[in-house]
C-alpha cells in the first residue's frame, strides 16, 4: 500500500470512532476465548456504513481458533464485500493496552485493502476505552504482499 492508495472515505459517516470502538468492545465480551483469558473484538464498517462484528474464537487444538479480525471479515465480505470496507476496530483485553491486529490479521485487512484500493484505516483501542491509536493497514504492513501482488495486469 505504500502510500498509494487513500484512505477510504466513508459515505454516510454516522459512527464516531469512539461508538465503533465501542461495538469492537461489546464483540470482544461475546469471544470464547477460555484458554488465554484474551478476549477480542473487531468491528468492521463498510464505505456506506454499514457494519459487521466478530470476535475470537478459541478451540483446544489451538491452531483451530479464529481471531477476530478474521471472524468480522467473513461478515463483511457476506455482508457487503471486501472490497467496501473502510474502518476496522480491533480492541481487547482488560487493561490500557492497546490491541493491534496480528500479523495474519494486518495479512487478511491488506487483502481487503487490494481489493478495494483503498488504505483502510485501523483504529486500536484497549479493553478499558482508555487508549486508542489511529493507523492505516499500510502503515501496519509496510511493503505488504497480497491480492495485487498476484492478480495479472492486462
Amino acid at each position: 500500500m505504500a502510500g498509494a492508495c487513500p484512505v477510504a472515505p466513508v459515505k454516510d459517516k454516522s459512527m464516531t470512532d469512539e461508538q465503533l470502538l465501542d461495538l469492537a468492545r461489546v464483540a470482544a465480551a461475546k469471544a470464547y476465548a477460555p484458554y488465554s483469558n484474551f478476549h477480542v473484538g473487531c468491528a468492521v464498517e463498510s464505505v456506506d456504513g454499514e457494519v459487521v462484528t466478530g470476535a475470537n474464537m478459541e478451540n483446544a487444538c489451538y491452531r483451530l481458533g479464529i481471531c477476530a479480525e478474521q471472524s468480522a471479515l467473513t461478515a463483511a465480505q457476506h455482508k457487503f464485500g471486501l472490497d467496501k470496507v473502510a474502518r476496522v476496530a480491533v480492541a481487547g483485553g482488560m487493561d490500557a493496552t492497546v490491541c493491534t491486529p496480528c500479523g495474519g490479521c494486518r495479512q487478511a485487512i491488506l487483502e481487503a485493502a487490494q481489493l478495494s484500493g483503498r488504505d483502510v484505516e485501523i483504529l486500536c483501542g484497549s479493553g478499558d476505552g482508555s487508549t486508542v491509536e489511529r493507523h492505516t493497514i499500510g502503515e501496519l504492513i509496510p511493503f505488504g504482499f497480497g491480492h495485487a501482488n498476484l492478480v495479472q495486469r492486462a
